[in-house]
């Protein structure tokens, strides 16, 4: 049956303003409080914008009214239509004083943890109940936090002319050899499901497209089991013809700069919610060659041989120096994939990047190599066949300019920017080695 009938919320509980005193309103939500102070009883009903209280003076309200109140249970679902008042006690500053109340969805007791008041609950525990983690103002704060994000991605590449692509998630090759990749049966044979975007993006740009980017899934069957690593997250990927990688380190600083100020703009309630008091980077950012970077981890005891990767206690120790976010450059060729352009004919160097935060990477790019013939050479210097990436090596036989991008954790940023310690708070239902479920 249709509990509901005709009725439909015409106000959020944010939208209520002194305009509305002694208007009639229909407000939708969940039941967040229940206060029986004898002789009035009051409801907190929470929807997405936040808390209402609904007042049920003895004196005013029927007998039926106050025992259907009294019946429900925390967290059910209801509609309620009444009279706004304004009060200054009430959260928001204003009250209803109901005429009548809808029961759409009574709730289960007991709850798998409170949703009210402070939640002493472990992540997993949550995790498991994410829908009802949501109903927690600050939790919704950082996926409201995120929207933003996104929006806001999508906001900057398009006024900078750049144009969406999808690229396919199952695909028949790794996108840059290893053995970190989940493997899938597709129909008479095994496939994989995908790495990152890059071959694809790459290939887009012998197409005349220029500027593309995509925001979308990326797998990776690496096993860790870490605060800031997930098996399934969101890239946000850019690939930009005739350019170098100068080009698109600007063109990801300030990115990041037009993010966190609109976020400070549009997103104050939320960031206030969780804490977070993020702070726009001053361009341009700092260019930290590699080798500058090695010296600064050797120089706080932590060890790292030219050649080697950066460990976590090594990017927190040079993050501690740098204090803001910060590009490292100059990375050793024979580390960074087969498609980074040499720095010049005879160095080691590549024209590789990462953008790091003070605690850890979010982003890494690079001047790809655009000569077919290096390209190869340097597939078979890292142990990969050509033959296995015909249908990549195919766009640069018949015409393919210079060009350079980047790719760029989601959730990585969003977890710098919400100053939240573990990855799997940013992400509604994480994919890690023990979790595939919800």
């Amino acid at each position: 049956m249709n509990k509901m009938g005709e009725w439909r919320r015409s106000h959020y509980s944010g939208q209520l303003s002194s305009e509305n005193q002694d208007e009639e309103v229909t407000i939708a939500g969940w039941v967040h409080e229940i206060r029986d102070l004898g002789g009035v009883m009051f409801l907190v009903v929470r929807d997405r914008e936040g808390e209402i209280q609904i007042t049920l003076p003895d004196s005013k309200v029927s007998d039926n009214l106050s025992q259907k109140a009294s019946n429900l249970n925390k967290e059910s679902v209801v509609m309620v239509r009444g009279i706004v008042k304004e009060d200054e006690r009430a959260p928001g500053g204003f009250e209803i004083i109901p005429e009548q109340i809808k029961v759409l969805s009574q709730a289960k007791t007991p709850l798998p943890f409170e949703v009210s008041g402070n939640v002493n609950t472990d992540l997993s525990t949550r995790l498991n109940s994410r829908f009802l983690d949501l109903r927690r103002s600050e939790i919704a704060s950082i996926f409201k936090v995120r929207n933003t994000v996104l929006t806001k991605v999508r906001e900057f590449l398009e006024t900078d002319g750049f144009i969406e692509i999808n690229t396919p998630k199952m695909v028949a090759t790794a996108t840059e050899g290893g053995t970190d990749l989940f493997p899938i049966s597709y129909f008479e044979r095994e496939a994989f499901l995908n790495q990152s975007p890059q071959l694809f993006k790459q290939m887009m740009m012998s197409s005349g497209l220029d500027k593309v980017y995509e925001i979308g899934p990326i797998f990776r069957a690496e096993e860790h089991d870490t605060h800031r690593h997930l098996n399934e997250s969101i890239s946000i990927d850019i690939e930009s013809a005739f350019a170098d990688h100068n080009d698109v380190m600007e063109i990801l600083e300030e990115m990041i700069a037009y993010i966190i100020e609109g976020v400070k703009k549009e997103c104050k309630k939320e960031l206030k919610e969780i804490d977070s008091k993020v702070e726009e980077p001053e361009l341009p950012l700092k260019r930290l060659r590699y080798e500058e970077a090695i010296e600064i981890a050797n120089q706080k005891d932590i060890d790292v041989l030219w050649g080697e990767d950066l460990s976590t206690p090594a990017e927190k120790a040079i993050g501690e120096e740098i204090g803001d976010y910060y590009f490292i450059v100059d990375w050793p060729s024979e580390i960074k994939p087969f498609y980074a352009q040499p720095k010049d004919e005879n160095s080691d160097l590549s024209k590789a990047f990462d953008l790091m935060h003070p605690e850890f990477e979010i982003s890494s790019g690079a001047q790809r190599v655009h000569n077919i013939e290096l390209l190869k050479e340097r597939m078979i210097q890292q142990g990969l066949d050509p033959n296995d990436f015909d249908f990549y090596l195919d766009a640069f036989e018949y015409g393919m300019p210079p060009h350079a991008g980047w790719g760029l954790g989601a959730e990585r940023l969003i977890m710098a920017i919400t100053s939240q310690s573990n990855i799997r708070e940013v992400i509604l239902f994480p994919r890690d080695r023990k979790r595939l479920i919800p």
